[in-house]
């Protein structure tokens, strides 16, 4: 089995030391991908349930850049001790409660090596106490505090630093002296002490807000600590802890709590002064400061009804407040996190993707992409919009997302393809959405896809859709846009699009009672007789009663249409348009039609409060069988009479199950297998096929996998037949790693390296001069356009390093 889609910015990455991996937490496992590449080169399996945390193990000296070790802490009670590099699970320790967040000060300290090798190894860790008694007066508060002794793989009794209602996430200075948590409008924070015994007495301070705070952030070299808020504000504290912290007991306390004296601090709260920011319209969800502190790095969080608003990295200069940006990011951010080297940090996206940034620049490098998660739509769209649809033949599913694109994932690598823009995005989103991506379709091949967009109307006025056909690209997975289509079907809503299995035809259906036909057309552009772009048309025009028609569907061959009008089934021959016959009738709207393969078969699915899944027989026609069933999604094979069904199972005895998919033979109603799913609601089903996977399989065995993916675009795929198949465990990318350790390029990235030529070894004494390259024209265009030499310069170099020079002979 294949598992993917899990979300990558549940938790805060890390980076390794050398600054060359990202460690992701992604489900219950954590994922290592390359800097340089962006993809993929490790997987460190073993946690049973949601990792919470990565902590990378630093460098104590240069030559340990290359360690590769680290914790993690995950919501099934454990931590684990991990070499990463290759990768091998060391250490496992048994909490027993859920771990939500872990800091490890030790490991920051600047220590001696002595100490640290006599010396064992505490964490403080944020829990949810799932023991405490119903009869206890404090079982409110579930989150707490607790210190373990890592090295000896035990929880330190006794200790309970702080409780909370729900756990809270632990934040740490970078160099371990210091670390907290907020909860509501107030902040705790703890020394670490020096010497990590059972009996060491923990002082603590406490400052508040007058609103909820959502983030908070320490300095990495001065008492400094910032804090952000859901109104958009950011308060940063400065000289927190002097009298605490610092043991300042002198006859200048009462100095100290002087409101002239400190500026901006609540009451008797210790700190020096408290300075407000406020920038952000929306709540602040990452502050983070720049490894020398000179810059607070802020971004915000805001969300209408129906999607989320465009975030903006703000990076404030600490001692002036001056402001530079990072501006249309498309997405809000989750988590800011700085490198060892300070050229590199990374933001985590809440459109499930992580970038790569150059500092200070504050550019984006690459992009780790997870799948798209779900979008919301306004509640006069709900059911009338398919959240992705699948490319069968390449293995790909399309995700609609909430800013207007279209995300071709695959399955198989788990990875992004491509994206598409389906239409333009306002980069300085309001608060009203103002259109929504409704429908999403593929031909049968993958080669040609049609959507279909609504603008919603401004009081009443400039409310329209479009229909569009997309055409993929021979060289590459991009879609091209080939024909716009306003209004297909007058002021009404388009329900479903069809793809005939092999010509260039599509139909669409409409609430307002009709369909069209479409066909294509090559035709040549002006002045190029060689490129060629389709064109599409209406063929024909159908409907029946003026009943909306809800869905449709052609035959495996392409010789008949079917469409439903709301409780009945129309069959049409799509080349005449002419009505062929009429069957069904069922008590609720037709909302799914398929064809079921070779087979002389039809299945439809309707919902609402009497659902039905029907399966007809075309040969009677009448209906075969059928079962009150709430189909959420229907897939059928093309090669034979089986198809799958995900339906929802509200009253499952089993946790977390709230569906199932069942494999049926078109005509028999005992099903052939079936399997328990959760999260159903809002989740699909296909047949695919992987070619890669033809050649693995014995010749009697059906190479076509079941894939199925959740509402929250997690997924699964299958063999249907019980078959195991093996899952890539570094997917598209085994090679990555070898290339970056060799530093191959080019020629030798594709065909390996030379033969080595036999020529007599230069032996080079400790004291010689490195001589540089024979061939300068590979290094003298690098480096910035202001720090060149002058272009005659440049062109001399550059034309001398072609020409051969000889010794002249006397």
């Amino acid at each position: 089995m294949i598992r993917g889609g899990k979300s990558f910015v549940s938790s805060q990455p890390a980076f390794s030391n050398d600054s060359k991996r990202l460690l992701v937490c992604t489900g219950n496992t954590v994922s290592v991908f390359s800097t340089d590449t962006g993809l993929q080169v490790a997987e460190l399996e073993g946690h049973t349930a949601l990792v919470t945390s990565i902590i990378v193990v630093p460098a104590s000296t240069p030559a340990s850049m290359i360690l590769c070790y680290c914790w993690t802490t995950s919501l099934d009670g454990t931590i684990r001790y991990w070499d990463f590099s290759v990768p091998e699970l060391l250490k496992t320790i048994n909490i027993q409660l859920p771990v939500h967040s872990m800091v490890i000060p030790s490991l920051l300290a600047h220590q001696s090596e002595n100490n640290e090798s006599q010396s064992d190894t505490y964490a403080y860790i944020s829990v949810e106490d799932t023991k405490t008694e119903q009869n206890d007066k404090r079982k409110d508060l579930r989150g707490k505090i607790l210190k373990c002794n890592l090295s000896k793989s035990r929880l330190v009794s006794g200790v309970i630093l702080g409780e909370s209602k729900n756990p809270e996430k632990i934040t740490i200075s970078s160099t371990g002296k210091y670390f907290g948590i907020f909860e509501k409008r107030e902040i705790r924070v703890w020394e670490a002490p020096e010497k990590n015994h059972k009996n060491v007495s923990y002082r603590k301070i406490k400052l508040s807000h007058t609103k909820n705070l959502s983030c908070i952030a320490f300095h990495p070299t001065e008492r400094i600590m910032a804090a952000g808020d859901v109104t958009g504000r950011i308060l940063v504290w400065r000289g927190f802890g002097d009298k605490t912290f610092s043991g300042n007991n002198s006859e200048n306390e009462k100095l100290l709590n002087d409101e002239d004296d400190k500026p901006g601090v609540r009451g008797t709260e210790d700190a020096d002064s408290c300075t407000t920011w406020h920038w952000h319209s929306s709540e602040v969800k990452v502050l983070s400061f720049s490894s020398d502190g000179a810059y607070l790095f802020s971004g915000n969080v805001k969300k209408t009804d129906f999607m989320w608003n465009e975030g903006v990295l703000v990076g404030w200069q600490l001692d002036t407040g001056k402001k530079k940006f990072l501006p249309r990011i498309g997405t809000p951010l989750l988590n800011y996190i700085s490198s060892p080297d300070s050229s590199l940090s990374s933001i985590s996206c809440a459109d499930n993707r992580v970038h790569i940034l150059k500092m200070p620049r504050m550019e984006i490098l690459k992009s780790i992409s997870g799948i798209k998660l779900p979008s919301a739509l306004p509640d006069m769209f709900e059911g009338s919009c398919n959240d992705f649809v699948f490319d069968r033949s390449a293995g790909l599913v399309a995700v609609r997302t909430e800013n207007y694109c279209i995300q071709f994932f695959s399955l198989f690598d788990d990875r992004e393809i491509s994206e598409v823009q389906v239409c333009e995005r306002n980069h300085q989103p309001g608060d009203a959405i103002t259109m929504v991506l409704n429908l999403v379709a593929l031909s049968l091949e993958g080669s040609i896809m049609s959507t279909v967009e609504s603008r919603m109307a401004e009081e009443g006025i400039g409310g329209f859709v479009t229909l569009k056909f997309w055409e993929r690209g021979s060289q590459n997975n991009d879609f091209s846009l080939s024909t716009v289509i306003y209004e297909p079907h007058r002021d009404a809503g388009v329900s479903a699009v069809a793809f005939h299995p092999t010509r260039g035809m599509a139909v669409s259906s409409s609430y307002g009672g009709d369909f069209k036909v479409w066909v294509s057309s090559k035709e040549s552009p002006p002045n190029d007789k060689l490129s060629q772009r389709t064109r599409w048309a209406c063929h024909a025009v159908g409907s029946y009663r003026n009943k909306h028609m809800t869905a449709a569907a052609f035959s495996n061959d392409g010789s008949i249409l079917a469409v439903a009008a709301e409780t009945v089934i129309t069959l049409w021959d799509p080349e005449k348009n002419v009505l062929v016959a009429v069957i069904g009738s069922t008590r609720e709207t037709i909302e799914n039609l398929l064809f079921i393969g070779t087979s002389n078969f039809l299945v439809s699915a309707s919902h609402g409060t009497n659902p039905q899944l029907s399966v007809w027989n075309m040969s009677t026609p009448s209906v075969s069988w059928s079962y009150k069933l709430h189909a959420e999604a229907i897939a059928c094979s093309e090669k034979d009479s089986r198809f799958a069904v995900l339906v929802l199972v509200p009253d499952s005895s089993k946790a977390d199950v709230d569906g199932a998919v069942l494999l049926f033979n078109a005509g028999d109603p005992v099903s052939v297998a079936s399997w328990f799913v959760t999260k159903a609601k809002g989740g699909g089903i296909a047949f695919i096929q992987d070619k890669s996977l033809d050649d693995n399989m014995d010749e009697n065995t059906d190479s076509v996998l079941l894939a199925y993916v959740n509402g929250d675009h997690e997924y699964a795929v299958f063999n249907p037949h019980g078959v195991e198949i093996q899952a890539k465990k570094v997917r598209c990318t085994d090679n990555v790693s070898i290339l970056e350790a060799t530093g191959q390029v080019g020629y030798a990235s594709l065909y390996g390296d030379l033969l080595e030529s036999k020529l007599p070894a230069i032996e080079a004494s400790a004291d010689a001069v490195v001589a540089p390259l024979g061939r300068p024209w590979e290094t003298i265009f690098s480096g910035p356009s202001h720090s060149l030499p002058p272009l005659t310069k440049l062109c001399s170099s550059f034309l001398d390093s072609f020409l051969e020079k000889r010794n002249l002979v006397a």
